[in-house]
């Protein structure tokens, strides 16, 4: 983890970046400081959102509603309060190991996973504290504070122009280049590759063989 890391220094770090004074906290009467306070929140809540980030992930039983839904579906479960996005990244009926997620029988509707099933366990990103983010993700909200600090702190649109090609890369890579392919690869090594599992096209040819 990226040891001592706050909101504060995240954006004091990316004030030096742009070769201007720190900040001591988002109170401390200098501009910077209310420029900071104002657009941290949704800089930090876009750079999580923008990668299924290992450490921004939980797995959780959701709770029923006592409120049933109007019509269609059964149950209701609202989504946890510190859900980033507010919707699931994988949705299951079971508590039980070995199970894979549900493709259909359910649909979020204001927040809320609507389904017939008596059970749902979700996996969801959460507000991540910045003492729970690794370096990488830390060096990437940087660079990102400073594309987004650049031009209404130093009033050089140049300068904001090169953090974002430091932290997304190129605009012809789609905002997925830069630091946050990096930090994206690094996250992605303890993860197991991906395979296909089931290719009906390929049992069948081996039914009829």
């Amino acid at each position: 983890m990226a040891l001592g890391d706050t909101d504060v220094s995240i954006c004091a770090h990316a004030l030096l970046l742009l070769g201007e004074a720190e900040i001591s906290s988002f109170s401390d009467g200098t501009a910077r400081a209310g420029i900071c306070d104002a657009i941290y929140s949704d800089i930090r809540a876009q750079a999580l959102s923008m990668y299924p980030w290992s450490f921004s992930m939980k797995k959780v039983v959701l709770a029923q509603s006592v409120t049933a839904p109007i019509n269609e579906w059964t149950y209701a479960y609202p989504m946890p309060s510190d859900s980033l996005t507010l919707a699931p990244r994988a949705v299951f009926n079971s508590t039980s190991t070995g199970v894979t997620p549900l493709t259909s029988g359910w649909e979020l509707y204001e927040a809320a996973v609507l389904t017939d099933q008596s059970i749902i366990v979700i996996d969801y990103q959460y507000q991540t504290d910045e003492a729970d983010m690794p370096a990488h993700f830390v060096l990437l909200l940087k660079y990102l504070m400073a594309m987004h600090l650049a031009e209404p702190v130093t009033d050089q649109i140049s300068k904001g122009q090169h953090w974002e090609r430091i932290a997304i890369g190129n605009p012809s890579e789609g905002g997925r280049g830069g630091q946050f392919r990096q930090a994206a690869a690094i996250d992605g090594m303890g993860q197991p590759s991906s395979f296909i599992q089931d290719y009906p096209l390929i049992d069948a040819r081996q039914t009829l063989s």
